[in-house]
């Protein structure tokens, strides 16, 4: 009977540890796609686009917070005067 609890127990532990791997690989997946918006959102901010550029960054503060409950880093469109 032992020998089956280590098995189970052993068992549990993959499937979290599978489940953990998961979660990390999507939370990159998110974060790399957040970098590529911060890209998007200084584009625009350059290009004189503010009021799309701050409606992303709206979104992007809503992921950060909310989803990925992480603080919010401001990106350059939210630190100017231009906006």
């Amino acid at each position: 009977m032992p020998q089956a609890r280590r098995r189970q127990q052993s068992s549990n532990r993959n499937e979290s540890e599978s489940k953990q791997e998961e979660t990390d690989r999507y939370r990159r997946a998110a974060e790399d796609a957040l970098q590529q918006l911060d890209w998007a959102i200084g584009y625009l901010h350059g290009i004189r686009k503010t009021d799309i550029s701050r409606a992303l960054a709206r979104n992007r503060s809503f992921i950060r917070q909310r989803l990925l409950q992480v603080p919010e880093e401001p990106v350059p469109n939210q630190q100017t005067d231009e906006t």
